[in-house]
């Protein structure tokens, strides 16, 4: 009944219509008769159906300029819906008649009604606001839907206007573009791109009306001419219109594959296209601009933002922060790559390998910064380049000490520099365009500018030739700088030697000086990685000029790598050779490792003497393909035939002996570290420390050197090394932030060989990150599979009694278990000169005797005891001792000797001593000593020394510590377990054999004399520098680092320190007296006459946080101060009066102050405060901040604002400071984008935060903070987000993020609600269409 009743309506309304038709009525009765007739039946206006019924009555039987003009009337009144007859005019596959077929299909045949639906669209298709706000919408979108398909074609339903509308105008512009170039003949120039939409009638529908023949008169040839042109003219309008425009810019950010097919047809038709010769707008210029440009350039927004934006782009720089960089000239230029700069600096400290890639923290630091700064990557690279290189010029000339030296600066600048260049260079080259790899997504990038990253690798790299006092090489590489640019003059003079000239030359035989820097190392690093070609020899200024022929004193073959590939044997002369001058190419490396596996025993050793050498420390260009190959040869696979018992690691004792201790120097470790092959490192040493662990030491092999060496040995030199991988005398938990542990607590061998596992991860978008990629293959070529602590019975036992040490007292010997038997074993090797009769050392055991009696012979055989056995007896033999000692039964000097004897006995055995020592101490239950000089070694001969010179070190940073002269007149006492200890560390040597032991004890020593009261640590210093007086400079400073673990309001001054340092000491831009080099100086050192030189208070502070327990009130310190930074930036010497004339001024100029000058100076605040945090805490600190510090923030009253009342400047910029200060947290710990592992937290933690801002604007949280600052942090900091890291955008959820964009609106933030919504996804696109259109 009800569809009988509708055919009554629609037949009511053709009869109206066929009426007016014959009698040519006017449009206007016409529509009031309609109206009438459907307001009689119920219908509501506008009607889809009544759309439906006149343009299927139109076409084709009446296609008469009438029933057009009475279309026309219908949509002027709103009695169809535009957006409806638009879609049915251009797709008519509802119709119910299948041989109605469309305009455009049929633009040919019936040029006119083409150009009438153009009309319809240059007047309807703009007008988008008073389409979508109807009652009805709902249903009229469903139709539309159904017409067009949009939902199957976009994969998307539109559940609301917006989306539809975006998928409607990408439907038209699609349209247009495919029957231009089909108007052309232009689409069959690419038979791939494949219409979607039909350009041309099917053999079917072939017209057979009256005015079939249109096409055969001369006008409509013409007309059909025009029309490509109109429709050209029509796209570039839908590009140009403010409101269009963005709506189809959310189609490139959304559609990747879609808006692809629009660039190429652009493209087609821009380069192509006659009839596009022959229009007013666009010019091809302009259309294939459009493939070019992206964002609002692209679609012709050459509108302003608006005033809100734009005072907000005056001070936050919305967008790119160029503002900001336009005026860092100079020293201030630098403060851009401050965070790099300490980044850098801090993966020197010695103290703490670290499990991550220095490839990796770097990596993510640059992209951080490159898209905070909004810098070319032109000037990142320069940047990059210069930070590097300013950390080596840093230590130039650095104190002796077990710390990292030149050898690991250099691997910073020319190994893991290029490699995070190549790094970056390789990842934009392989950037995905398919949609299946990047997702539908804005972060789909097109690639426009293919190989844009190695020219301005180039230009970097000529620009930086400028930098004449950073390229100045520290001495020791001034011999492979001038090789590298004696290469390049040869080269450029057209003279060809070989590589065995190049070994030997000497700028003696050179007619001209041919002196190199830096840049020439840098150069060839980059050439050796295939980022550059020879070309950059020809650069202005490379080389300072020719030669004709090659010097007459060319010197005769020598010993080297090129001989060596010539077939020259392995000599000691060879090997001597080999071990002082790095490896040129991976070939050479190859061959060396290749006799390291396959040659004869004597070549094995010498091959792995030759991979540990300067292969390693300075072979640059291929220094992780070495560290590489010695992991290999850690773990040598097992034979195919070997049927032995025993495990197959015996055999390849003395290679592994070589090869560990090889590698065992502070420098090498650090290398390793940096290259992020630790885990990987550890994991090859836990099976050798497991086997030669359980092995009794019967047998012993001869090096070529003539050493012997024993399993004992082995294992020694193996765990030692293992041990420095993880802070294993501190508590697991030490410094842990919410559930998130600090990186330094997360170094245990659990979470080293879960890192090593992940490493072996292959799929996904391990394959695009190279880093990782290098990685995979390391973990791959020893062990396929994933290794867990388990697989290492022996050692899993040792770390969990380690650790029981270190939570509890010491327990568990039981009277006649073997166990107690080794521990008697050992009392008596240890005290076997002491003769006391039947006098016991200890309680603990029932030992008969300490001494092994009367007229012992000293060379009594040694137990033959599997080293684990020994390890586990070694914290009761220790407690026995310290205990008698205690007593009085063991003298201090005996004490020391039989601890020496039983190091001597086991070196591994100090690591457990270590671990005894670190658990007594924190005890706090053994009395102290007096260091008298009688029983123990007295400090008296140079304490006063050390003091004073720490001192005046902290005085140089700005710290004073008035309870550091407390004391100095009482005697010197320490307790028995420190003193104990560092009289143990004084009897080793200072040799090569000792270093690698030293290196373990001594951060324990200093871990230790830091955790007693003061003055533990100077006297552990006094001590120390008594016995190498050549390391005075660094024990000085190491004790001065100690201070402030005992002080806080010293890490508050020290703190402090670093802001008025980078800052500089006035309101004008940032001059030499401020930014990178007050913050961090020269290092540290004695290099100026009269002793040690002041230390940078970043230098400091980056050598003290790791000790500091209380890193969460190190976060509060650091908010307060950069506060306190902002408002002496504002309020530096100008007068209320002023700021207010301020406020009010249009340019942000009042007398001497910048607005602008300013906001860098407090950028340059927030991104330290933001450095300092990152670098003190990590992730757990930065989760900390997000979750729980910011909020409570702002829900904070401060008393300094209302006291002042400061609604104005300050309160202004402070939460402009606030919000760059947090977005850079957070990119400097989670990164920009998805590829690091750590963005996996990011999208919860984000969350948190973001509907923390949503509901207080919301009305649903109460602020207590000035809401000048409230306002200024979230504009600011969703500014930023929206143009620094939109992939972080994407993972807030829709809903708050809608939210977010009507409190923006309330206070007229109208565009950028309207960018957080077109970045906000899919899921938000329809409301940012909405936004659009509400605009117009």
């Amino acid at each position: 009944m009800a569809i009988s009743m509708q055919n009554t309506v629609w037949d009511r309304v053709l009869e109206i219509t066929k009426v007016a038709q014959e009698k040519g009525s006017d449009p206007l009765i016409w529509a009031l008769q309609v109206s009438s007739s459907l307001s009689s039946s119920g219908v509501s206006l506008p009607s889809p159906e009544l759309a439906n019924v006149l343009v299927s009555y139109i076409f084709w039987d009446n296609n008469m300029p009438i029933l057009w003009k009475l279309l026309e009337k219908a949509l002027a009144l709103k009695f169809v819906p535009s957006l409806m007859v638009l879609a049915l005019l251009s797709d008519s596959e509802n119709f119910r008649n299948p041989f109605f077929i469309r305009v455009v299909p049929c633009r040919r045949s019936r040029p006119v009604a083409y150009r009438l639906y153009m009309e319809l669209l240059k007047t309807f298709a703009f007008a988008l606001k008073g389409q979508i706000n109807v009652p009805n919408f709902e249903m009229i979108m469903t139709s539309i839907d159904g017409v067009l398909h949009l939902s199957h074609n976009f994969g998307l339903k539109a559940t609301n206007p917006g989306i539809l509308v975006v998928e409607f105008l990408y439907s038209i512009v699609s349209q247009l573009l495919d029957a231009s170039l089909d108007d052309e003949g232009l689409l069959e120039l690419m038979p791939e791109m494949k219409s979607r939409w039909a350009t041309k009638p099917k053999e079917m529908e072939i017209d057979t009306n009256d005015n079939y023949n249109q096409m055969e008169t001369e006008y409509h040839v013409k007309l059909y001419k025009m029309n490509t042109i109109m429709a050209i003219e029509m796209i570039g309008k839908l590009f140009q219109d403010k409101s269009t425009s963005r709506i189809l810019d959310l189609v490139r950010q959304n559609f990747p594959t879609h808006w692809i097919r629009i660039i190429q047809r652009l493209q087609l038709l821009g380069t192509h296209s006659s009839a596009l010769r022959n229009s007013k707008f666009p010019t091809a210029e302009d259309l294939l601009q459009l493939t070019t440009d992206s964002g609002c350039n692209l679609v012709f927004c050459r509108e302003s933002k608006t005033s809100s934006l734009q005072n907000l782009h005056s001070v936050m720089a919305f967008g790119s922060l160029v503002s900001s960089y336009g005026l860092c000239q100079g020293a201030s230029r630098s403060a851009l790559w401050l965070p790099l700069d300490l980044a850098l600096e801090d993966v020197m400290d010695g103290y703490q390998v670290n499990a991550t890639s220095a490839i990796e923290i770097i990596t993510g630091s640059i992209k951080a910064l490159q898209a905070i700064n909004g810098t070319t990557w032109h000037e990142t690279f320069l940047g990059l380049w210069i930070a590097a290189l300013r950390l080596v010029q840093r230590e130039r000339e650095p104190i002796e000490g077990p710390i990292p030296r030149l050898d690991a600066r250099l691997c910073i600048l020319l190994s893991i520099t290029t490699l995070v260049v190549a790094d970056l260079i390789a990842e934009d080259e392989n950037t995905p365009i398919d949609e299946s790899e990047c997702g539908s997504t804005n972060q789909w990038k097109e690639k426009k500018h293919p190989g844009k990253l190695r020219n301005d690798l180039v230009s970097s790299l000529q620009l930086l030739g400028d930098y004449q006092t950073l390229l100045s090489p520290p001495q020791s590489v001034v011999s492979a700088a001038n090789q590298a640019a004696a290469k390049a003059m040869l080269f450029v003079s057209g003279i060809n030697v070989g590589s065995a000239y190049s070994e030997c030359i000497s700028m003696k035989d050179l007619p001209i000086n041919c002196s190199g820097n830096m840049r020439h190392l840098i150069v060839e690093a980059c050439i050796a990685r295939n980022l550059l070609d020879t070309s950059a020899y020809f650069w202005p200024g490379y080389v300072n000029g020719c030669i004709n022929q090659i010097p007459q004193s060319m010197p005769a073959q020598v010993p080297g790598w090129s001989s060596f590939m010539k077939g020259a044997p392995l000599s000691m002369l060879m090997v001597n050779a080999l071990v002082s001058s790095p490896a040129s190419s991976l070939a050479e490396l190859e061959k060396i490792f290749e006799l390291a596996v396959k040659g004869s025993d004597d070549e094995k050793i010498s091959a792995a003497t030759v991979l540990c050498g300067a292969s390693l420390l300075r072979g640059w260009n291929i220094q992780e393909h070495t560290a590489h190959f010695i992991t290999r040869l850690l773990s040598p696979p097992v034979p195919a035939v070997y049927s032995g018992s025993e495990s197959h690691l015996i055999r390849y004792a003395p290679i592994l002996n070589v090869l560990i201790v090889g590698i065992a120097t502070v420098d090498c470790v650090q290398i390793f570290s940096l290259h992020g092959l630790v885990p990987q490192l550890a994991c090859s040493l836990m099976p050798i420390c497991e086997v030669f662990g359980s092995c009794v030491p019967d047998v012993s092999w001869t090096l070529p050197t003539g050493e012997d060496i024993s399993a004992h040995a082995v294992f020694s030199n193996a765990f030692a090394l293992l041990l420095k991988l993880w802070r294993f005398n501190h508590p697991p938990l030490e410094r842990g932030v919410g559930d998130v542990p600090t990186v330094g607590s997360q170094l245990t061998p659990e979470y080293l060989l879960s890192v090593r596992n992940s490493h072996l991860v292959s799929s996904g978008n391990i394959l695009k990150d190279e880093n990782k990629r290098r990685l995979s293959a390391v973990a791959t070529s020893s062990s396929a599979q994933p290794i867990f602590l388990d697989s290492f019975p022996k050692l899993k036992v040792w770390y969990r009694q380690h650790q029981k040490y270190l939570a509890a007292t010491l327990s568990g010997l039981v009277h006649g278990t073997p166990v107690h038997q080794i521990v008697n074993v050992l009392l008596n090797m240890m005290f076997r000169k002491i003769n006391r009769g039947s006098q016991s050392l200890t309680t603990v055991t029932s030992i008969s005797s300490g001494s092994s009696g009367p007229g012992t012979d000293d060379s009594t055989p040694r137990p033959k005891l599997p080293a684990w056995d020994i390890l586990e007896a070694v914290p009761f033999v220790v407690d026995a001792a310290l205990t008698a000692c205690a007593h009085g039964r063991l003298s201090p000097r005996e004490l020391a000797t039989g601890l020496k004897d039983l190091a001597d006995f086991l070196p591994a055995s100090l690591a457990t001593i270590v671990s005894y020592f670190s658990a007594e101490v924190s005890r706090g239950v053994w009395k102290p000593v007096f260091m008298n000089g009688t029983d123990w070694p007295s400090p008296a001969a140079n304490l006063s020394i050390v003091e004073e010179k720490i001192k005046k070190i902290l005085a140089a940073t700005g710290v004073d510590v008035p309870s550091l002269s407390a004391g100095v007149s009482s005697p010197a006492t320490i307790p028995l377990p420190l003193a104990a200890f560092v009289s143990l560390t004084i009897t080793y040597k200072i040799d090569k054999a000792s270093e690698r032991f030293l290196n373990l004890a001594g951060p324990a020593l200093e871990s230790l004399a830091a955790g007693c009261p003061w003055p533990c640590m100077p006297i552990v210093a006094s001590l120390w520098t008594q016995k190498a007086k050549r390391w005075f400079d660094f024990l000085v400073f190491s004790a001065s680092r100690t201070v402030f673990l005992h002080n806080n309001d010293a890490v508050f001054q020290l703190l402090k320190s670093c802001f008025s340092a980078t800052l500089g000491p006035n309101a004008t831009a940032i001059s030499s007296n401020g930014g990178v080099g007050a913050l961090l100086g020269h290092g540290f050192g004695s290099h100026f006459s009269g002793g040690i030189s002041p230390v940078a208070p970043g230098i400091l502070y980056l050598r003290v946080y790791r000790s500091i327990r209380d890193i969460v009130s190190i976060m509060e310190d650091i908010i307060s101060l950069m506060m306190l930074s902002v408002r002496e930036i504002a309020c530096n010497g100008l007068p209320r009066e002023r700021l207010e004339k301020l406020k009010r001024s249009k340019n942000g100029q009042c007398g001497q102050f910048s607005l602008t000058a300013a906001m860098t100076r407090v950028k340059l605040a927030a991104s330290l405060g933001a450095s300092l945090i990152w670098l003190s805490g990590g992730l757990g600190l930065v989760q900390a901040l997000f979750k729980e510090t910011l909020p409570s923030w702002f829900i904070a009253v401060h008393r300094s604002e209302q006291e002042e009342g400061s609604r104005g400047m300050v309160a202004m910029l402070g939460g402009y400071a606030l919000a760059f200060f947090s977005l850079h947290c957070g990119a400097l710990a989670w990164g920009v984008d998805s590829s690091s592992s750590s963005s996996k937290r990011r999208p919860k933690v984000l969350g948190v935060h973001m509907e923390f801002l949503a509901s207080a604007l919301d009305g649903k949280i109460s602020l207590g903070c000035d809401w000048a600052t409230w306002r200024a942090y979230v504009s600011g900091f969703v500014s930023l987000m929206v143009s620094c890291t939109p992939s972080w955008v994407l993972e807030v959820d829709a809903d708050v993020l809608k939210r977010l964009s009507k409190g923006l609106r309330r206070w007229n933030e109208k565009d950028l609600a309207l960018a957080l919504l077109q970045i906000g996804g899919v899921n938000t696109m329809g409301e940012a269409a909405e936004l659009i259109i509400e605009d117009q």
